[in-house]
């Protein structure tokens, strides 16, 4: 994408840098002002689990608008159309119920930092030890796809060359994270949610009146792809052709259940910001609140990308010299004003900057709690690991700048982002699963289990898929095709393995398998918690319904 640097150029002026110059600015003030309650590794890693719901459900929803998802789902809606809404109502809002109903009472109830210490509990450490190099590996990749994006994006845009973009919005995020640890990525990524709306509404807005409103770019996009582009179910029959390349079994399975799940359940850059919060009402509240605004996401993020599609008809092709992620960059070079255009600069670094550090901070923490202080520097004083804390945070940063180039072999790099969650998520989710309602899986079986559905996964992907050993229309399709591989054999052979492998003592399961209880799952409701709008069950079944809806206006 070097050659874009000239043609997507800004005519960016003193206004809109006084606006990012200002941005950056207060992001360090919170750094500096959350570094006064960091006195343990407990505030430095889970903000000393004191903070309300409504902050941290925001944070929850911010963590994952990061740049890769605005441009990464942007370039889907220009690559497959209206499909994209898929991931997010299906793709996103059961799984977040799910996990605020009934994984949430597991994660806070048993008092565990990390995804992965959970499965120290409850298989033990060979699981735990695989868990937790398997995650700070994914974590490293993903922050550096943020790096990546962010600096082709900023090289193309205003001009700066890349190493100075990595390293400039690699040093803000070191910065903060480093001062005020948890709190201050998570009040950041309260501030960073407002920013990148405040950015892409006026995008979207108008992008529309450009296009003649919903109306002309539903008709022009029926007239040049087909009137299967423009609904979410059109031509998802098994046996029939779409963009997409997956019929609604793999959608529903692939996507909605072992994709969607494994992620929003088990990936810790999420779940570290439920567990913050200042009790378990709070906790289960979190991904309940952030599934209200994180199913209105799609109109500022997929539409943008339809809308470029029709104001750029031959984005993606070799003979535009464009790419599917370059959509959200177009739009902005073509449409915005100055102090808009610096505000929509803004909005996209507080996107990276979400997406790196949550992806960084929850590295620090596994990295620093599950590898660092459980196998190679055990029983240290508390101040030791706060300080290998904040050293793990640069150790993150840099390697994620190492890795930031993996990601420049796709052209849509949501792409890549699902093909990693494959790999790694599934299988995760696949143990966490089967342990959580099953007594008799072993820790043997949580370990092979894992590790041969991360195993089927990439062989599916990288032998049967691109080696034309079996045909799937696009990259997307072989992705839900992977999950659900590595979902069936890891959840195969962790059967298999328990039926001859000795279980875990019944007792010794209080608080981790479905059906029994442990002191902090019982915790009584705080104050205030019985109010109607307080109670996650009602949050959860209001989030499913509305997610339906919303499928009614992008289904006719």
């Amino acid at each position: 994408m070097h050659y874009l640097a000239e043609g997507l150029r800004l005519p960016t002026n003193a206004l809109d840098y006084s606006i990012l110059i200002l941005y950056f600015a207060v992001v360090l003030g919170v750094g500096f002002a959350a570094r006064r309650s960091v006195q343990t590794s407990l505030d430095f890693f889970l903000s000393g689990r004191s903070l309300p719901a409504w902050v941290t459900g925001l944070a929850f929803v911010a963590a994952n608008l990061g740049a890769l998802e605005i441009l990464g789902m942007a370039a889907n809606g220009a690559q497959y159309g209206v499909y994209t809404v898929h991931w997010y109502w299906v793709g996103a809002i059961p799984a977040m119920v799910f996990l605020g109903l009934v994984m949430m009472p597991f994660y806070y109830g048993s008092k565990v930092r990390s995804v992965p210490e959970f499965l120290l509990h409850r298989y033990g450490p060979s699981s735990h030890l695989l868990s937790s190099v398997i995650f700070s590996v994914a974590s490293v990749l993903i922050a550096g796809v943020n790096l990546y994006a962010m600096a082709i994006v900023v090289e193309a845009l205003l001009g700066w060359p890349q190493w100075v973009a990595i390293v400039v919005a690699g040093f803000f995020v070191l910065a903060y994270i480093t001062l005020g640890g948890l709190s201050s990525a998570i009040y950041n990524e309260v501030l960073q949610f407002f920013v990148i709306l405040a950015a892409l509404i006026p995008l979207t807005i108008v992008g529309l009146k450009r296009v003649g409103g919903w109306g002309g770019l539903k008709d022009s996009l029926e007239t040049s792809h087909g009137a299967d582009f423009t609904s979410a179910w059109g031509g998802t029959g098994i046996g029939s052709d779409n963009p997409l390349g997956a019929n609604w079994l793999t959608i529903v399975l692939g996507l909605g259940f072992c994709l969607s799940f494994g992620y929003w359940t088990t990936n810790f850059a999420e779940v570290q910001r439920a567990l913050s919060a200042k009790n378990l009402s709070a906790a289960q509240r979190t991904p309940l609140i952030a599934a209200f605004p994180k199913m209105f996401i799609p109109l500022i993020v997929v539409v943008p990308g339809l809308i470029a599609l029709v104001l750029e008809p031959g984005i993606g092709t070799e003979k535009s010299g464009t790419q599917y992620n370059d959509a959200i960059p177009l739009l902005m070079r073509d449409l915005l004003p100055n102090g808009v255009l610096g505000l929509a600069v803004t909005g996209l670094l507080a996107a990276f900057m979400a997406g790196m550090a949550a992806n960084v901070s929850s590295f620090n923490t596994v990295f620093t709690n599950d590898i660092w202080g459980a196998y190679i520097r055990k029983g240290r004083p508390d101040e030791y690991y706060l300080l290998t804390g904040r050293v793990v945070t640069a150790v993150g940063v840099l390697c994620g700048m190492g890795t930031a180039f993996i990601a420049s072999s796709f052209s849509n790099i949501m792409n890549y982002l699902q093909t990693l969650f494959s790999f790694f998520n599934v299988p995760l989710f696949c143990v966490f699963i089967i342990g959580m309602f099953w007594k008799r899986a072993t820790a043997a079986a949580g370990f092979w289990g894992l590790l041969s559905g991360t195993v089927a996964a990439m062989i599916n992907y990288f032998w049967f898929y691109q080696e034309g050993v079996i045909s799937i229309p696009s990259d997307q399709g072989a992705n839900f095709v992977s999950a659900i591989v590595a979902f069936v054999v890891g959840g195969v052979v962790m059967v298999g393995v328990s039926l001859f492998t000795r279980p875990k003592p019944v007792e010794s399961l209080a608080g981790l398998v479905y059906g029994t209880t442990s002191p902090g799952m019982a915790e009584p409701p705080a104050a205030g918690d019985e109010a109607w709008y307080r109670k996650p069950a009602l949050l959860g079944w209001g989030a499913i319904i509305l997610a339906a809806l919303c499928y009614v206006p992008f289904s006719l």
